[in-house]
């Protein structure tokens, strides 16, 4: 091969670098201030011992086969139906990312006559899906419920003939705040529609035993609820709950989930445990809030910024290089922090997600506040 085959390659990374947008693999430093682990669950003893013991019985580590075939494995069903009762769903399907459900379904269930009505600001892995999928899509602003339902309306005077679907997020990734989940499923229900809610970030944290925001809605045979398993819930995969038709479809038609290798059983025996953890100890979700709290008085106090509600708390700083200065020096400093910079997030507010979980403690979230001003001050526009 040429050189000037990889040189093109090369010319993109180089322009990436002049904007602050490289990207690269930063191992582990410094106390988490980054990481999805709100719960303290992916290194609990009780989730590592139910994992041992799921060995301990001859629980493998690899499905060997897709889900159709014979990588079907009974620790995915009891997963799927513990889920199902947990979540008071009618049908869970259990997949290897939450990428590859947001892919899945989107690419999978809406049909060819019908619209997606998506918040701008939900995950990269919904548009992927969407993009693979035959529906016509559209954008609108972040939790405007004038503007869905406004979308929706020119769809139908436009011809439109199939159902809407009404796409979210129910605690935004990199914002921190919730969607309007009770306007939106009044919005779907009224335009005869499907509301779809990502609840990743909340799964575990919030709602009755940890379901999550959407607790309560998710008995409706026109909602859709994504859980993932790698945040709160410290394993991995995610859980799709939805109606037995619509599961019954996605194990028929969605090609990642008939053509890939099932997720681990090991791992569907860990994300059990989990949710029994997320039930039995409330004492987590409690000590978090009192995390939240504390970070964002601290917040208010010492940089003047408005809290999320949430336990990610942004520090938008809009500037790509300044981002990175301060991610370097609160990492310098012991703080593993993270800039976020687009095309993650829109342009011109590259930022510092600040997530907080129960691996930190308030003396050090003081510390890293601290430190934090101290940096913002110094690296001043």
């Amino acid at each position: 091969m040429s050189s000037t085959a990889v040189a093109r390659y090369q010319a993109t990374l180089s322009g990436l670098e002049r904007r602050s947008r490289m990207r690269a693999l930063v191992p582990q430093h410094g106390i988490d201030f980054t990481s999805n682990d709100y719960l303290g669950l992916a290194n609990a003893p009780r989730l590592k011992a139910a994992i041992a013991a799921a060995i301990d019985r001859g629980v493998p580590a690899g499905a060997g086969g897709s889900r159709l075939l014979r990588g079907n494995h009974p620790e995915h069903e009891a997963l799927e139906a513990e889920a199902a009762a947990f979540f008071e769903v009618e049908r869970v399907l259990y997949f290897g990312s939450g990428f590859a459900a947001n892919v899945a379904l989107f690419s999978t269930l809406p049909q060819r006559d019908d619209l997606i009505v998506y918040d701008a600001l939900i995950h990269a892995s919904a548009h992927d899906g969407i993009a693979a999928g035959k529906a016509e899509a559209v954008a609108v602003p972040h939790n405007e419920i004038e503007a869905f339902d406004q979308a929706i309306r020119r769809w139908r005077a436009n011809g439109g003939k199939g159902h809407p679907w009404i796409a979210a997020e129910s605690l935004y990734s990199m914002g921190g705040d919730q969607a309007p989940i009770l306007e939106l499923a009044d919005l779907a229900n009224r335009h005869d529609g499907f509301l779809v809610l990502d609840e990743a970030h909340a799964t575990g944290v919030f709602g009755p035993d940890g379901r999550g925001l959407a607790a309560g809605l998710e008995n409706r045979d026109n909602v859709l609820v994504l859980h993932t398993c790698g945040k709160a819930l410290g394993v991995s995969g995610a859980l799709l709950g939805l109606p037995a038709t619509l599961a019954d479809f996605l194990v028929n038609r969605a090609r990642n989930f008939i053509y890939s290798t099932a997720p681990s059983p090991l791992m569907a025996a860990g994300v059990g445990e989990a949710l029994r953890m997320v039930a039995e100890e409330p004492e987590r979700r409690i000590r978090l809030q009192s995390l939240t709290d504390f970070a964002a008085g601290h917040l208010r106090l010492l940089l003047g910024i408005t809290p999320s509600g949430s336990q990610i708390l942004p520090v938008v700083l809009g500037d790509n290089a300044r981002s990175l200065r301060i991610a370097d020096e609160l990492r310098a400093a012991g703080f593993d922090v993270r800039a976020i910079r687009p095309p993650t997030v829109p342009d011109g507010t590259a930022r510092l997600r600040i997530s907080i979980t129960l691996n930190v403690d308030e003396e050090q979230i003081a510390d890293m506040i601290e430190c934090l001003a101290i940096a913002m001050d110094e690296h001043t526009p």
